[in-house]
């Protein structure tokens, strides 16, 4: 019997996003990325996110946004569609869901979320959405690495052996 797993109901279409928002708790944290080849640097940096609000959600990279980052011709090695089920199995993830564009601003307005989290490598006032979240009396938050890992690093020294 083929049954979906449970973490897969986190999987939310952008133009579904709106109406699930309703049913998560506040305060809400928002982040993005690729999270193309999932490490322990992610799972960490996702669960300290959490730790900033009740709920967590994730915009991914679509495959072509991916692209366009120049991370590389073969980049992502994982597709949209498998990265998505691997950042919605982590139990830190209340949602997750991906956009096309370059950056998530959009779904940032349509989140609206009370804490906006990105990496320690990117300085506050260089987040996407950072002057829209605080100008509503929200937090934005560029949080150190603990675990200084890379993906693209990985995948050389993969490649290399």
């Amino acid at each position: 019997m083929n049954q979906t797993p449970d973490f897969e109901n986190k999987i939310v279409p952008p133009a579904e996003l709106s109406a699930r928002l309703r049913t998560q708790p506040r305060p809400l944290v928002f982040t993005n990325g690729v999270f193309d080849v999932l490490h322990r640097g992610h799972a960490t940096y996702l669960a300290e996110s959490r730790a900033f609000g009740a709920s967590l959600i994730v915009a991914l990279n679509s495959d072509s946004s991916v692209k366009r980052l120049g991370k590389g011709a073969d980049r992502p090695v994982n597709p949209l569609e498998d990265r998505l089920a691997v950042v919605a199995a982590l139990e830190s993830v209340s949602l997750v869901t991906w956009f096309e564009e370059d950056t998530p601003l959009s779904l940032i307005l349509i989140c609206r979320p009370d804490v906006l989290v990105k990496g320690g490598d990117w300085p506050v006032d260089q987040i996407v959405g950072a002057r829209e979240v605080m100008d509503r009396g929200g937090r934005v938050k560029s949080i150190p690495f603990q675990f200084e890992r890379s993906t693209t690093a990985l995948l050389s020294r993969i490649r290399r052996s």
